[in-house]
Order: structure tokens, then C-alpha cells, then sequence
């Protein structure tokens, strides 16, 4: 029936992320407080239907058993958490999924919940994300997925998997607005104070967050310097003079402690820079371009498409609309 409530099911296991839970069912649980029609039917359950212990200490009562969860489903949610290996080596949570994901519109996992969807064989042959953390764990044991630690959420068919924790407020917010259009999604997004939705290509670990300085002190000093001057000739050779060395003992340094080279650090940070001041600033596109140090428009907007996977001027209207002031 057209009016019948989406159904909608999120599994959890001893030790899940509580925001793993919570994002999904608050962002629905909003939707249907700003009109949702169909509403959303939210039901978190568990293999036994006990109670769990999140990771953060604090207890969920869950509605039903895993084996009392019947018919068509409009979303099964797998969550994730410090028990999802445990939860991915679990039989019974692994043939309930599989019986639940055949009877489902759209399957999701947040976080470490792509464990489970891989071990139930949900991921094979698509691609998918993970926490960054645990993205070469997840490659490593289950190489008929296509694991991509990058983005904050990816769709591949009727299956969704999102990086982790307040990602599932982001891949939550995309299958409403797909539900119910962006009119309503605006409307959610101002009730929770956030985003209409980051990308589902965002970058889950900017650059600038990824770790503390280089400890090695030419590195350290370098890094220092291209963040502060990328409209400077910042070419390997350059650098390397700078310190004082040759090109190739840069870029085995950068290599040693930054996992990169030079050339390609350089481009993240100028193409990072540059969608800062893209969101934060109503600066022309050729004014950024040469501020971060790029050539020419064309040569970001490469830049974006490599990095971001969309250009710079959809980038913008994106983070734009997503202001509210």
C-alpha cells in the first residue's frame, strides 16, 4: 500500500557505536516529525533481542529479535562498532542479514557494519567504504570487495556502505532526500543543526587533519613552508633546493614519513586549500586557482576531479546551499 510506513530495521550487536544507531534513526525519526509520508517505521534489533552495551557504556533496549523480523523492508541498517568482528563471526546475525537482504529495497552498513554485510557476502564484487582505520583490515579479508577508504559514503546498486560514525547522519540524510525530495530534507537538516548532506565523495580525513607535523625536521619544515606559500613554484626541484637536498633524498623523505611525494603532496594541499576557500569565500574560480598556485582554472578544476571526484564549481553550489546562517 502506498501509504504503508517504510520499515525500517537496524541491527546492533554488544559493543556498537552508539552514533552508529543514532544518526540513522534520529535523522528518520526527524523526517517523520517534518512530514514524511510514508513515515518512517524505525526498529533497532538483535540476535536475541537483549539488551546491548554500547561502546561508550550506555545500554539499548532493542525492539525484537533478528528471527521476529518478517516481510518486505524498505531499509536494513547494519551498524558498527567494537563488536562487528564479533557480530561478522556470528552465523546467526550473518543468515538473518542474508534472509532480511533479499526482502529488502536497500541494504546499508555504517562504519565497521560493512564487516558484517562483506561476511555475509552483501559486498562481493561492489565497492564500498569503511572507517579509514579499518579499510585495509576489510580489504585484506575480504578481496572480493573493492574497498575505497576515501569517501564518506558510497552507494554501488541497492547497497550502501558509509565511513563511519557521523557518516551515517550523511548517507541518512541522502536516502531522505531521495525518499522525499530536498524541500523536506532542508527542513530535517535545520531541525539537526547540519549539512543537507556532505557529498557522499567528500574525503573522510582531510590532509590537514591526518596526524601531527613530520618529526623528521627537513620534512617538518617543508610542510610548513608549502602550506604557507602555495602560490610559490613549490616543483620538487625547488623544494629540494630549498633543503638543502638532492631530489631524490626528498622524495625518499617524503615517502618515509609522509607515504607520498612530493609533487603529490603539494597537489593535496593546494586542491584542500582551495575547497576551503571555495566554502568559505564567494572568491572567482581564478582567483583561487591562482592563489593555491594552479595554473589556470582547468588545471583545479583537474585537480578537484581528481581528488574530490566532482568539480570545483560543484563543489561550491553543494557547500553553498548547505549554509544556512
Amino acid at each position: 500500500m502506498a501509504g504503508s510506513p517504510r520499515r525500517v530495521t537496524i541491527v546492533g550487536f554488544p559493543d556498537v557505536e552508539l552514533l552508529d544507531v543514532a544518526c540513522p534513526a534520529d535523522v528518520l525519526d526527524a523526517a517523520n516529525r517534518h512530514g514524511a509520508r510514508p513515515p518512517y517505521e524505525i526498529r533497532l534489533a538483535t540476535v536475541d533481542g537483549q539488551a546491548i552495551r554500547t561502546c561508550s557504556g550506555l545500554t539499548l533496549q532493542p525492539h525484537l529479535r533478528l528471527d521476529q523480523v518478517a516481510g518486505e523492508l524498505d531499509t536494513l541498517v547494519v551498524a558498527g562498532g567494537w563488536g562487528s568482528a564479533t557480530a561478522a563471526s556470528d552465523e546467526r546475525v550473518l543468515a538473518h542479514i542474508r534472509r532480511l537482504a533479499q526482502t529488502s529495497r536497500r541494504v546499508a552498513s555504517v562504519c565497521t557494519g560493512a564487516e558484517v554485510l562483506a561476511a555475509a557476502g552483501l559486498l562481493n564484487g561492489r565497492r564500498a567504504t569503511t572507517h579509514w582505520r579499518w579499510a585495509a583490515r576489510l580489504a585484506e579479508s575480504y578481496p572480493a570487495v573493492t574497498v575505497d577508504p576515501v569517501p564518506l559514503y558510497i552507494q554501488h546498486g541497492n547497497v550502501y556502505t558509509a565511513a563511519g560514525v557521523t557518516s551515517g547522519l550523511d548517507l541518512t540524510m541522502a536516502l531522505v532526500e531521495a525518499d522525499h525530495g530536498p524541500t523536506l530534507a532542508r527542513e530535517v537538516a535545520r531541525s539537526l543543526v547540519t549539512y543537507l548532506q556532505r557529498p557522499g565523495n567528500q574525503a573522510q580525513v582531510s590532509l590537514f587533519l591526518a596526524g601531527p607535523p613530520p618529526e623528521h625536521r627537513e620534512v617538518r619544515d617543508l610542510t610548513a613552508y608549502i602550506a604557507e606559500h602555495l602560490d610559490a613554484d613549490l616543483g620538487t626541484p625547488a623544494l629540494a633546493t630549498r633543503a638543502g637536498l638532492s631530489t631524490r633524498q626528498l622524495t625518499r623523505l617524503f615517502d618515509a614519513h609522509l607515504g607520498t611525494t612530493p609533487g603529490k603532496y603539494v597537489r593535496t594541499v593546494r586542491t584542500e586549500h582551495a575547497a576551503r576557500l571555495l566554502s568559505g569565500t564567494d572568491l572567482p574560480l581564478a582567483t583561487i586557482a591562482r592563489r593555491c598556485g594552479f595554473g589556470s582554472t582547468e588545471t583545479l578544476r583537474q585537480a578537484f576531479l581528481d581528488h574530490f571526484d566532482t568539480p570545483p564549481s560543484a563543489y561550491r553550489r553543494v557547500h553553498v546551499r548547505q549554509s544556512y546562517g
